[in-house]
């Protein structure tokens, strides 16, 4: 969960965090060197007191500066693609969940298993838990189970963003979008809607319970 002063990313939860942690890590090695390789250019230029009146063209030059970044565009967008292809590849989830969006609240329905489905509102202050973060039905998952959500709008645009898990998606109304997660290990992990669609958005939280498989067969259970 993100708390106050708090510059870094949240811990992971997922292997797809990490991969995402792992790209800006190497993104911003590759910004910072092209930072500091820039000012060092200027500032040799601002200092230097020579002048060649008969250079009018450099093409060695111009060609190094077309180059050279054109690599460091390769060393980026590589791992930009190989991240991309993990954050849509969907292969045989054991588990669905499918999520609808609402002004100004989520519903969820457990497509695995028959009539389990509730709505999630956010909690008030006064009874406990964290400040526009709690809600009166968390989604119970099981950690360790290759996890795939459904998730769609019933009314304007929402999106379904748990950043612990690396999971950003548009519920968007007519459409069902889907995006897989694998969770590492137990613990409540905190989301909301990360698309502006109204008045109460920041009133519609999104908290995920990650459990044992023995102890979501036994949360399952409990509705039969």
């Amino acid at each position: 969960m993100a708390t106050w002063g708090m510059l870094s990313f949240q811990d992971s939860v997922s292997p797809l965090m990490e991969q995402l942690m792992f790209f800006h890590d190497h993104s911003m090695v590759v910004l910072v060197m092209i930072t500091v390789l820039v000012f060092y250019f200027v500032s040799g230029i601002l200092t230097n007191t020579f002048l060649n009146r008969f250079i009018v063209e450099g093409q060695e030059i111009e060609i190094f500066w077309t180059f050279i970044p054109a690599v460091l565009l390769i060393f980026i967008a590589f791992p930009s693609l190989r991240v991309l292809y993990l954050v849509e590849e969907v292969h045989c989830p054991d588990l669905t969940l499918s999520t609808v969006g609402h002004q100004w609240y989520w519903s969820y329905e457990y497509s695995d298993f028959i009539d389990i489905e509730f709505d999630s509102f956010m909690l008030p202050f006064e009874e406990g838990g964290f400040r526009l973060l709690d809600v009166d039905n968390r989604t119970v998952l099981p950690w360790g189970v290759f996890t795939r959500i459904l998730i769609t709008s019933s009314d304007v645009i929402h999106s379904w963003a748990c950043m612990g898990l690396g999971v950003s998606m548009d519920a968007v109304p007519g459409r069902v979008n889907q995006v897989c997660f694998l969770i590492n290990r137990p613990g409540l992990y905190y989301g909301q809607c990360s698309e502006i669609c109204g008045a109460n958005h920041s009133f519609m939280p999104i908290v995920i319970e990650s459990v044992s498989v023995d102890a979501f067969l036994g949360w399952v259970s409990a509705f039969y």
